[in-house]
């Protein structure tokens, strides 16, 4: 089994929210057999552009392509970073990827399956869990509801609230369970883990110890394509902040914390950080959402510094760097909840019912 796989394997096991999902958490046996989706995602586009599917100059967005792939967006920005880094796609002016390279501007036609040669794919390559279809939505309310102390989640009532089976709903608590958003109590009733500030303290410093530490062995790992790919969509958000997407700075956040820690070959390691990487998702669903967007741009300078070092293989000042990035940024999560504790009031859902502590 080459390193290469192993690494891609080991990427699969660490994403947050719909990450760690996306890249196929499922049992041991079927994660040696089934490669990240967003690395079937690269294939399937890739062989498309060869056979001439996909034109020259075609313009590809991730909305679009996620919905061919019954995906959400992530997987299918990592696998535009690899195209973009083989040179088989690139930006331009606009939003989004071209096909090939030139000069030539879009061309804009709808992109469809057979385009794509979907139809003659295995189903299960676009076939998504059910629990997907739920996910993200769950997620931000389960965090927004975190802050405001421990409630009791009703399996039942969540699966009705969402018109879903209670399977998929079981489904869904187990990926957020995973990340330490929900728990069993001692009786096995689902309950929501509550963010107070001795939480994040203790993932904070669960971060501050390991991700440096993840990064260092990571490093001789990276494709240097892959890495200036990362530093390229820094420096652009950089110019344009903050006219920046929650979902563009969940790209970049994902990029750093997640897919370039995810080339650490220690699986230990990495499984020791899953929980702890809850804190990315505190700031996903705050910032631009629940929260004004900082005035000032809070990490993408910071990031910058950490691949700069990472471009000299300066590997002690780059875990060093992201070390001080991590350090910093815990008192600006921290006011950010205390700010939505103190100006906002959670519509309770019917699923959920506060704890008396």
């Amino acid at each position: 089994m080459s390193a290469r796989y192993i690494h891609a394997m080991v990427r699969a096991m660490i994403g947050t929210g719909q990450a760690l999902a996306e890249t196929g958490v499922e049992s041991a046996e079927g994660a040696l057999d089934k490669s990240p989706l967003y690395l079937r995602i690269r294939e399937v586009l890739a062989e498309a552009i060869a056979s001439g599917r996909l034109p020259k100059g075609a313009l590809l967005l991730e909305g679009p392509v996620a919905t061919l792939f019954a995906s959400t967006r992530t997987p299918v920005r990592q696998a535009f970073a690899l195209l973009e880094a083989a040179g088989q796609i690139r930006r331009f002016d606009g939003r989004g990827f071209l096909v090939g390279q030139g000069r030539g501007g879009p061309k804009r036609a709808v992109l469809t399956a057979e385009m794509l040669g979907l139809d003659e794919e295995a189903p299960a390559l676009r076939k998504a869990p059910a629990w997907e279809a739920i996910y993200e939505s769950l997620e931000r309310e389960m965090v927004h509801l975190s802050v405001f102390g421990r409630h009791r989640i009703n399996e039942v009532e969540l699966a009705r609230a969402r018109g879903v089976g209670r399977q998929v709903a079981r489904d869904a608590l187990t990926r957020l369970e995973a990340l330490g958003i929900t728990e069993k109590d001692e009786r096995m009733r689902w309950t929501l883990v509550p963010l107070d500030e001795q939480r994040m303290r203790d993932l904070h410093d669960i971060r501050v110890a390991l991700e440096p530490l993840a990064l260092s062995q990571a490093a001789p790992f990276i494709p240097p394509a892959e890495r200036g790919a990362m530093t390229q969509r820094l420096e652009e958000a950089l110019a344009v902040y903050p006219d920046l997407s929650v979902e563009a700075m969940d790209g970049l956040e994902t990029d750093l914390h997640i897919t370039c820690l995810g080339y650490c070959p220690n699986r230990e390691l990495l499984i020791a950080l899953r929980r702890a990487r809850f804190m990315l998702n505190v700031s996903k669903h705050i910032i631009g959402v629940s929260h004004r967007m900082p005035a000032d741009e809070p990490f993408i300078a910071e990031h910058l510094a950490v691949f700069r070092a990472l471009d000299v293989d300066d590997r002690a000042r780059a875990a060093e760097t992201l070390r001080h990035h991590i350090t910093v940024s815990l008192p600006k999560v921290i006011g950010r909840v205390a700010e939505l504790r103190a100006a906002h009031r959670p519509d309770m859902p019917a699923y959920a019912t506060p704890v008396a502590r």
